[in-house]
């Protein structure tokens, strides 16, 4: 039962992650008011709560009660979807500096760097990517 559990926190997680991204990119364009500002920053927020789900809930699965930890280390999928995850941190950090900067201006009007927006979009369609990985896994392939 516990197994089930940290699989269906680790799915939501995954879901909360997309959905924000996905959100993110909708409200986002190369000019932004000061209130577009605010929810993004709020998505912002509950993506980093999100990726920290999913992670956390992926470790216990990975360590605690999932299949046996020589079943995923030894599986390459393991490794790129692994891999691919943490790219996605990674790009996330720019624009969540970014938000927060902008944020704490006084600007009603932000211009939105292209990067910002190319890195989002990036996050989607990794974010997207990475359960193609999680079947070829959970299939043994």
């Amino acid at each position: 039962m516990t197994e089930l559990i940290f699989r269906y926190i680790h799915f939501i997680g995954i879901m909360s992650v997309s959905a924000t991204l996905v959100m993110q990119h909708l409200i986002i364009s190369p000019e932004i008011t000061k209130q577009e500002l605010k929810k993004i920053v709020f998505l912002d927020v509950i993506y980093w709560i999100s990726i920290v789900l999913t992670l956390v809930a992926g470790l216990v699965l990975l360590l605690g009660v999932g299949k046996d930890v020589s079943f995923y280390l030894s599986n390459k999928d393991f490794h790129i979807k692994l891999t691919l995850f943490l790219v996605v941190i990674l790009l996330a950090i720019y624009p969540t500096l970014f938000l927060r900067k902008s944020k704490k201006g006084t600007e009603e009007f932000i211009k939105m760097p292209k990067v910002i927006i190319m890195l989002i979009r990036m996050q989607l369609l990794l974010v997207f990517i990475i359960p193609f990985f999680g079947v070829l896994i959970a299939r043994g392939q």
